[in-house]
């Protein structure tokens, strides 16, 4: 946690959640639960669970202590077991965190954790999602150069990049809708040995009891669910780097054709004719963090037997780290799609940067049906070069060529080197991509 780079790197409503603070609440809400599960199953009083439950949902407790005590153990739930023990006190006492190991705790913690953090993350890529289909709606039919290997290529839409974009956010959100959270519960090596024939009945009240999966087995060792969370994550922070990124560019002084607009932001702090687009570089730098965490988190799906030597421990911090970036570089990106000016008449002035070059092609193949392909790749070719060179209109060039004139009209030649007849299908792919947003809403 810093205070001086968090505000632009862990900004948003996700750091919350997964907060120290929020680590204990999820470390209590399993003590809670296991008493509870066990009152279910007759292996503890009834009294007993609600004494132990009731002392841990007071909550009080200090994350700073208790990561201080957790030095002589390995982890925080030993020090916050002994700690809500105390406070419990009499025989209810007695059973607090029985049959569980500090794991059991810990990994339903993060589960709870990351279940909490991912509900918020999802309304974050969801309410940018639905702002990216506003923008793609809107521009449907705003001429735009498309760009391959950051060089023009053929005539696209703004509202089709857009489409683009609100593609694979709500991929990553279907994505994130689809992880398995599950609760953890195995004892000292998996197997529930201290309770007895009601262990597998204790593990379905602890899953019930928190609304999480109940797994066949306990998964100590087994991380696929981290690794799987892991990965979504970083499919979410790749989704907005490569948005994060477009905008970017296209938010350049020689392009120009889209600008954030916010009172007080932009600024340089030397340059006053400067507006960086500062949203969208902090949706970049926070994503740009997922990469080296992911890699974290696989690495230490490497755990031996039937509890890890390091490796679990491992964990804790990327999870925590890489909520916090991911939900930072989702936040960021929708303060920039929100800010976002879109200027079509910018635009359309790129696309004459070429002198009608960007839709040679086109001409080409009109031309090609009446006197054969290398003709009319030779012939609109020396015209293309002449026009680059300065020496006139490409349309007014290809009218006075000997070949084009003879068989393409003044008139034609126009129509086949506006972008905006050259299309293909991106209203089409438009349309699709708003009518598969919408039916996500209304399934989701």
């Amino acid at each position: 946690m810093s205070d001086l780079f968090d505000p632009m790197l862990a900004a948003g409503p996700v750091r919350a959640e997964v907060s120290d603070t929020a680590w204990v609440r999820g470390l209590l809400d399993a003590e809670a639960a296991l008493a509870e599960a066990e009152a279910d199953a007759g292996v503890i009083p009834r009294e007993h669970a609600d004494r132990i439950a009731e002392v841990a949902r007071a909550g009080r407790f200090d994350a700073a202590a208790i990561g201080e005590k957790s030095v002589g153990v390995g982890n925080p739930a030993a020090p916050l077991v002994r700690e809500l023990t105390a406070r419990v006190g009499g025989e209810a006492g007695r059973v607090v965190h029985l049959g569980a190991t500090s794991q059991d705790i810990v990994d339903t913690a993060a589960m709870l954790v990351s279940a909490r953090a991912v509900d918020v993350l999802l309304g974050e890529v969801d309410a940018c999602a639905d702002r990216l289909a506003e923008l793609a709606r809107e521009h449907a039919g705003t001429v735009q150069a498309g760009r391959t290997l950051l060089q023009q290529a053929l005539p696209v839409t703004f509202g089709f990049q857009v489409a683009g974009w609100l593609s694979g956010l709500d991929a990553a959100a279907d994505r994130l809708r689809s992880q398995r959270f599950a609760v953890q519960l195995g004892g000292a090596t998996g197997t529930l040995a201290s309770l007895g024939e009601q262990g597998s009945a204790v593990l379905s009240a602890f899953a019930r009891r928190l609304g999480l999966g109940e797994p066949a087995l306990p998964w100590h060792t087994e991380r696929t669910r981290i690794a799987e969370l892991a990965g979504v994550l970083g499919e979410v922070s790749g989704v907005v780097a490569g948005i994060s990124r477009s905008l970017v560019l296209l938010a350049q002084t020689e392009v120009g054709e889209i600008a954030e607009v916010a009172e007080g932001s932009g600024g340089s702090s030397t340059m006053p004719h400067k507006r960086n687009p500062v949203a969208a570089v902090a949706a970049n730098a926070a994503a740009q963090q997922a990469p080296g965490l992911v890699a974290t988190l696989l690495g230490a799906m490497a755990q031996e037997h039937q509890r890890a030597a390091g490796s679990w421990h491992a964990e804790w911090r990327p999870l925590a780290e890489l909520f916090r970036s991911t939900g930072s570089a989702v936040h960021w990106l929708r303060t920039s799609v929100d800010r976002l000016q879109v200027d079509a008449e910018r635009m359309r002035a790129n696309l004459d940067i070429t002198r009608g070059a960007l839709l040679s092609e086109r001409v080409t193949t009109a031309l090609a049906a009446e006197t054969g392909r290398l003709e009319a790749h030779d012939a609109v070719s020396a015209c293309t070069r002449r026009a680059l060179a300065g020496e006139g209109e490409l349309a007014d060039l290809l009218a006075a060529d000997e070949l084009v004139g003879k068989h393409l009209t003044r008139e034609r030649i126009g129509e086949l080197l506006d972008p905006a007849g050259y299309l293909g299908s991106a209203r089409v792919f438009v349309e699709r991509a708003l009518a598969a947003h919408e039916k996500r809403k209304g399934t989701s």
